[in-house]
């Protein structure tokens, strides 16, 4: 098709009545050469490729230069493998942020990062040997470290480029990674000043240890699945004890003691002293490592007497038990026995009783006392919680709550080891340890597998007559996320930061990050509650992991654990750090090096063990934020998922606010997980995963990115073939109404019509780009991406593609070079595009780019562009309700031909001149002064006030307006298509309608 401005045209054009002429090339036609057809996959690579070889970044920090710093700080995904579907939602949402800032003024940089060190790729490593018969421990561990380095570095160029193609714009060439010498040095001065300031300390405490991988785990590293486990009811038989000496009921002694006993914790009748106390656990393996047995004085408890037993074996009538009130009967079915209730036991009497182990003849012979928990509770098991201080949080919690209490009764409150690192019990677990008959009982094999540690310890309180009941029970267990293997908990020695510790002005660490949680900004808001509770609830922080990769614990600390405090120390080990890499620690000769002449090799132990990778994510603000002079500390934002509430969001709070005082961000944005399309978990068992690879590869990275400005981010989203479909297709239309566009915009000279000369509707289109803007720049701030698309789409399909450029295609089309209203039209469509392609700009970055260009040839590239600065007098709200009205008349118009259309009366709208009745006066008054007929697109149209005939068409809403269909009366224009009276009435164009004739001869005159 010709463009008519080029096209030769002769003085008149004439015809006789059998020939008909081809207007088309007198047309203001869209042309164009963006393809209705996007060809994303293959386009978006070229274009990725571009921004490289151009170096758009860098144009990007220089066209930004001087202006106020956006920082939005990358959480560091682990180098460890290609991306999924969770790095592209969370990569997409930070390049939108990161881009709208940058085209709002400010200057927003996007520093990428890496986490290196730790399990994800210290597993991968100890596989490939596992897999060459290669043993870990025999390879020299800077050997090991190394290769650990370059697997990592290998994964980071993968990424980097698989984020790129998603059209990712940062510091690429110089992204931050937690390996870097730097990055270790500063890791490790972070370390330091905890161990300077004396909130770092050893200490022994339960926690979550992977027998498999042989380290500590943080909860960010734990995931639960259902398990099935032994449970058991085991028998605690009620002594007398005095912490001295240890009598049995009827001795001499026991009035004695009951009087002491008294006197020390109230009155306890002497019928408790042969019963026994019951308790329940799913883990009959911690029964060694027992040592006492929490109740609840709110928790009304009785002593029960078997009365019958089905069994000869197990609880036999006679016996008497003490069980919480609410679980007897549940706990008598389960041994299938019958309870009778004697007394109520009060919670005084518990207090001021011990018991004996239920393998005290197997050597634990200490007293077992009895705890007040906070913790316990009567929904399930006995009503006792069974109390192993080295094997569960809540245990150790009680155990030294009341530990002063216990020493003032003669019980040690000493926590025993009872399992050792490799799962196996140690020797102090008197018969499981390695001096046991048949070797040490496991807990748990290098497999994940359970050994024989409750087995043996089953057949062991059977043999001294205290199992009560046994069975198998289902619940979710905490599994090592790397491995997928259960988890064991088990005290050891491990390296700590005080939560709660008096930092010298009044505050904890505790109360400086709750303080910093309120001064932040949460989206959505119920992070806020959620990090809070975390912070509330958390124990010390432990530091230490026992691994290879990773930057050293680099304190020297003696035999008790005292941690040596010594600034040129320091010095010595930053410096190598920083030259060297954390290596250093490990090289031949370290310790002497850094502790140099000053100190006695012989009293310092150097600690060998590995930071918890979340203190090395923990602290990458410092040398990144802090460090790099084209970012800013503290950050603007922090945005993952919301599992990282526990992860990187609390470590870095804690590390920040450990050595800084405060959060290193002002704001916390969370993302939901991606489901697959039926709602499920997204697993490669179940074959539904989705690929950000495949979506590219097959669709595009802007559909992928459609999609993710499309959900509900904050929540969990689902993707699959039927959802990225629905996004192919409204992104179709977007492309679609984008081409229109730059095709009408072909023809258009760059005029600048001034707003006061502009026709009503073409300022109802600015007063609508007025009210996006506010609504778009509100919804980046708010990182409301899903309202901004909405609303741009709705804007472009229904207000553009079916209102405005419906109407004014004719004009646009057809009207003569000089007509006002095709020139205010293509002024306005200009603002139109601007706008929408701007906005549009961060979210879908190579469409965008390919519109810009095909607009621009010479321009470098959308994204160096600002968002268009919309004047305060295109703000027109009585306009808008005027044409509120304007268009409630049209949508009955359109709705009384559409059936018209429908039943083949007429074929198109141009076809028809309806009378329109209208009985609402300010209906009416909002259309007398408009070209009706143009808006409705019909022929001719009759406007008449009243109710109009009842068989007229009337919307069901209840609008006061009647519609007649009529027959547009006169000949149709062989230009326009338009049914006039006046066809024929200029004889050098005898058919065409006035209005086009002359625009013919003015096309003529210009040629």
């Amino acid at each position: 098709m010709r463009d008519p401005l080029r096209a030769p045209l002769d003085g008149k054009i004439m015809t006789d009545t059998n020939e008909k002429v081809d207007y088309s090339s007198t047309l203001y036609l869209p042309q164009t050469e963006f393809p209705m057809r996007a060809g994303l996959p293959q386009k978006e690579p070229e274009m990725a490729k571009k921004w490289k070889d151009m170096g758009l970044y860098k144009k990007l920090r220089a066209s930004a230069a001087g202006r106020e710093k956006f920082v939005l700080h990358d959480g560091p995904p682990y180098a460890n493998g290609n991306i999924h579907i969770g790095h592209a939602l969370n990569k997409v949402l930070k390049d939108v942020i990161t881009r709208s800032f940058q085209m709002r003024g400010f200057d927003s940089n996007y520093v990428p990062g890496w986490d290196c060190h730790g399990l994800p790729i210290e597993w991968k490593i100890e596989e490939a040997y596992r897999a060459k018969g290669k043993d870990k421990n025999e390879v020299p561990i800077n050997e090991f470290r190394k290769e650990c380095r370059e697997f990592a570095q290998g994964w980071i160029n993968t990424q980097s480029e698989e984020f790129r193609r998603l059209g990712i714009e940062g510091d690429f060439d110089n992204p931050y990674t937690t390996m870097a010498f730097h990055s270790e040095s500063r890791i490790a001065g972070e370390l330091l000043k905890l161990a300077m300031s004396g909130q770092l300390y050893r200490g022994s405490k339960p926690i979550m240890w992977s027998v498999v991988e042989r380290t500590a785990l943080a909860e960010a590293e734990v995931e639960y699945h259902e398990v099935e486990s032994d449970t058991i009811w085991v028998k605690f038989p009620v002594r007398v004890s005095d912490g001295a000496i240890s009598v049995q009921p009827g001795s001499p002694e026991i009035e004695r003691h009951l009087e002491r006993t008294a006197q020390l914790m109230g009155p306890v009748s002497p019928d408790l002293f042969r019963a026994s106390v019951v308790i329940w656990t799913t883990t009959p393996w911690t029964i060694p490592g027992n040592r006492a047995i929490s109740y609840s004085s709110r928790i009304e408890y009785g002593l029960y007497e078997v009365t019958e037993a089905v069994n000869d074996f197990g609880p036999q009538p006679g016996e008497k038990l003490i069980f919480a009130k609410r679980l007897a009967e549940d706990c008598a079915t389960k041994a299938k026995v019958i309870f009778k209730l004697i007394r109520d036991v009060t919670g005084m009497e518990l207090g001021a009783i011990t018991c004996a182990h239920p393998l005290a003849d197997m050597g634990y012979t200490f007293d077992v006392p009895l705890l007040d928990g906070d913790h316990v509770t009567d929904d399930a098991g006995t009503g006792f919680v069974h109390t192993a201080p080295s094997h569960g949080r809540e245990d150790f919690e009680a155990w030294m709550h009341h530990a002063r209490e216990l020493e003032a009764r003669g019980i040690s409150s000493k926590i025993p080891f009872t399992v050792g690192d490799d799962g196996f019990y140690t020797d102090e677990a008197p018969g499981f340890g390695p001096s046991a008959e048949g070797g040490a009982a496991r807990v748990m094999d290098d497999n994940g597998k359970k050994g024989d540690a409750n087995k043996r310890v089953i057949e062991a309180l059977i043999a001294a007559n205290n199992l009560f009941a046994r069975g198998r029970i289902k619940h979710d267990y905490p599994h090592s996320w790397r491995s997928k293997k259960p988890i064991i908990f088990r005290n050891t020695p491990q390296w700590f930061v005080y939560m709660d510790k008096d930092l010298g002005d009044g505050s904890t660490l505790r109360t400086r990050a709750l303080s910093a949680i309120d001064d932040t900004r949460f989206v959505p808001a119920a992070g806020q509650n959620r990090l809070r509770a975390m912070i509330e609830q958390r124990p010390d922080w432990v530091l230490s992991r026992q691994r290879a990769w990773g930057v050293p614990i680099c304190v020297f600390a003696d035999a008790a654990g005292n941690v040596l405090q010594d600034e040129e120390v320091n010095k010595r080990i930053l410096e190598a750090f920083e030259k060297e890499g954390a290596d250093a620690w490990f090289a031949e000769g370290a310790k002497e090096r850094f502790l140099g002449n000053a100190h006695d090799a012989e009293k310092w132990l150097m600690v060998t063990d590995i930071l918890d990778v979340w203190f090395d994510s923990g602290c990458t603000h410092t040398f990144t934020l802090e460090d790099r002079p084209d970012l800013k500390w503290p950050a603007d934002v922090y945005l993952e998922g919301s599992d990282q509430h526990r992860g990187w969001f609390h470590s870095s709070l804690l590390e920040s606010c450990a050595t800084r005082g405060r959060a290193p961000y002002n704001a916390v944005v969370t993302h939901g997980f991606t489901m697959a399309e039926d709602g499920r978990k997204m697993s490669k068992s179940l074959g539904n995963q989705v690929f950000p690879q495949d979506v590219m590869n097959q669709s595009g990275a802007d559909i992928l990115r459609l999609w993710v400005m499309n959900t509900d981010y904050w929540e969990d989203q689902r993707l699959g073939k039927t959802i990225i479909q629905t996004n192919i297709d409204a992104y179709r239309k977007i492309r679609n109404t984008v081409r229109w566009m730059l095709g009408t915009l072909a023809h258009d000279t760059g005029e600048e019509i001034a707003y006061a000369d502009l026709p009503e509707l073409e300022k109802l289109m600015l007063h609508r780009l007025a009210e996006l803007d506010q609504l778009v720049r509100t919804g980046y701030d708010e990182f409301d991406f899903k309202r901004i698309v909405r609303s741009l789409t709705d804007f472009a399909n229904v207000e553009l593609s079916a209102f405005y450029f419906d109407i004014r295609k004719d004009a646009l089309y057809c009207d003569a070079p000089s007509s006002h209203k095709r020139r205010s039209a293509l002024f306005v469509i200009r603002k139109l595009f601007d706008c929408l392609v701007l906005w549009f700009a961060p979210m879908m970055p190579f469409t965008t780019e390919e519109a810009w260009l095909s607009r621009d040839p010479n321009a470098v590239s959308v994204h160096l562009e600002q968002f268009p600065q919309i004047p305060a007098d295109w703000s027109n709200k009585a306009l808008a309700e005027k044409w509120n009205k304007v268009r409630t008349v049209r949508r009955a118009v359109t709705g009384a031909l559409e059936i018209e259309r429908k039943d083949k009366r007429i074929g198109s709208s141009l076809e028809a001149a309806p009378v329109v009745h209208i009985a609402d006066p300010e209906l009416l008054a909002a259309i007398e002064d408009l070209d009706f007929a143009e808006i409705c697109i019909t022929s001719g149209i009759s406007v008449v006030a009243g109710d109009g005939p009842a068989e007229a068409f009337r919307l069901d809403d209840g609008t006061k307006v009647a519609v007649e269909p009529k027959p547009a009366v006169g000949t149709k224009c062989a230009r326009s298509w338009r049914i006039t009276s006046d066809v024929g009435s200029d004889p050098d164009y005898p058919d065409v309608s006035a209005r086009d004739a002359a625009a013919l001869r003015e096309l003529a005159a210009r040629h």
